[in-house]
């Protein structure tokens, strides 16, 4: 699916893009809205009905949400869009999760259903469900026109792994966009460099993280068990922010402004901080529309904390159908009710170097109780982590830190501003002449080496395709 659809649309998206541009705007939504139904059916063609069933479905509810506003049909409608789009998602992601449960306590052998999971159907229903309320709400006047709703839905750029784009963000830009070479060329950019990071960066330090993954348990010692989450660290950000930074790119160039959904998380002084700065899209969703529904904090202390545990258990069932996902949940709600509770206030009297080493060790393990979905091995990972393996470092461990320690290097320069800074700097001191040279020859470098390992490279996962 990742090649397939990566290919697909690096080969065929300058064709689309002319055609995009040479035919009237009364036309660009419905060019839009068939070339991202025939993008998700290149990689996934079986569900391409069941986007359309949610378009159409969300179409009608908001349409009614609006007509009647403030009656009972109006909560109808809401009422359907939610079960709807909720159902929809338990039904394709957490079915044999569930099955798995009940044949476990109970000593049943129901057999699973075996579904493939709709890819970036975490991501639509969200979606699609988030216009319906705010229609409710009032907080959007609902969209008119089926095509250009269904544009708004199956939007490639941001399809399969976000950001989570809410329709009132946009809703302007889908009837009325502006396009400028200015804002063309910035999107290329971006594109290239999200391409690059996701490419060359995320597969990369993505193959250390596979090697120590499969390494024997009594074989990993100390160094390697954390080497192995630095790397898986480095892979889920450069993957997700690459792939974030490819959809905001594309955006650009069809007219479109998507919000940011990363700001260097890797330089947080606090777990609370680093929430606010890694898939902002999703932690803006969950605030709105289940932490701030609940009460957020305005009803006291104790509904405060209460409300934080429901909306991170949710979240990690969002991230996936495994008891992992909701062990990190539950771990980040922990933490981050620690952090309210007193631990902020603490932290603030420490340095800041401090601060970010407790933050960055946290994640760590976080990143731990993510990656892992045995629980047979999680326990004996996190125990080489402190000892309990073969030892504190061996031969094949320096082996493996001298080979990536270049990669390493650069994955974490890139993590924080300082690469976009010195680039600020070079732009101020350099001839404007010879920056956008410069610029021209980095977008051209960069799409030929992304593509050239795309093509070559066996090893291209998507990590949050499954979400």
């Amino acid at each position: 699916m990742v090649f397939s659809s990566l290919t697909f649309l690096l080969f065929y998206l300058p064709a689309v893009l002319a055609v995009y541009y040479l035919v009237p705007a009364k036309l660009k939504n419905p060019v839009l809205f068939v070339f991202s139904l025939l993008f998700y059916a290149w990689g996934e063609p079986v569900y391409v009905g069941l986007m359309i069933f949610s378009t159409v479905l969300d179409y009608c509810c908001g349409r009614a949400a609006e007509a009647y506003r403030g009656t009972k049909k109006a909560k109808a409608a809401l009422i359907v869009s939610v079960v709807v789009n909720l159902g929809l998602l338990c039904f394709f992601k957490y079915t044999d999760f569930l099955l798995t449960t009940i044949n476990g306590v109970f000593g049943l052998s129901i057999p699973l259903l075996n579904l493939p999971l709709p890819i970036g159907i975490s991501f639509y229903t969200f979606q699609t469900m988030s216009y319906t309320i705010d229609v409710y709400r009032g907080d959007t006047k609902a969209q008119k026109n089926l095509i250009s709703f269904g544009a708004y839905v199956s939007l490639f750029p941001q399809l399969i792994a976000g950001p989570i784009v809410r329709y009132q963000t946009i809703a302007a830009q889908i009837d009325h966009r502006v396009h400028t070479a200015d804002l063309f060329s910035s999107g290329v950019k971006r594109f290239v460099c999200g391409l690059a990071k996701k490419v060359l960066l995320a597969n990369n330090i993505g193959l250390l993280w596979n090697t120590i993954s499969q390494t024997e348990l009594s074989g990993l010692t100390v160094v390697s068990a954390w080497l192995g989450l630095i790397a898986f660290g480095f892979q889920g950000y450069f993957d997700f922010s690459g792939y974030s930074d490819m959809a905001i790119g594309l955006g650009r160039m069809f007219g479109f402004s998507f919000c940011e959904n990363f700001e260097y998380p890797y330089i947080s002084a606090s777990v609370t901080e680093f929430w606010r700065r890694w898939h902002i899209s999703m932690g803006t969703w969950f605030r709105d529309y289940v932490y701030i529904p609940l009460g957020g904090n305005r009803r006291g202390f104790k509904i405060q904390l209460r409300n934080i545990a429901i909306v991170w258990l949710l979240t990690g069932f969002w991230h996936g159908a495994a008891w992992n996902y909701v062990l990190w949940g539950i771990f980040y709600g922990l933490l981050l009710m620690l952090e309210k509770f007193f631990l902020l206030e603490k932290l603030k009297k420490f340095p800041a170097a401090v601060a970010r080493l407790y933050t960055l060790l946290c994640v760590l393990v976080g990143w731990g109780l993510f990656a892992i979905e045995d629980f047979s091995k999680l326990g004996g990972y996190f125990g080489a982590m402190f000892g309990a393996g073969a030892g504190f470092c061996d031969n094949n461990t320096l082996w493996q830190l001298s080979s990536y320690l270049p990669l390493l290097g650069i994955c974490l320069v890139a993590s924080t501003p300082l690469a976009s800074k010195l680039y600020g700097w070079l732009r101020e001191k350099c001839v404007p002449a010879a920056m956008t040279a410069a610029d021209s020859c980095g977008i051209v470098c960069g799409m030929l080496l992304s593509t050239a390992y795309l093509v070559s490279g066996s090893y291209n996962p998507f990590l949050y395709f499954r979400f």
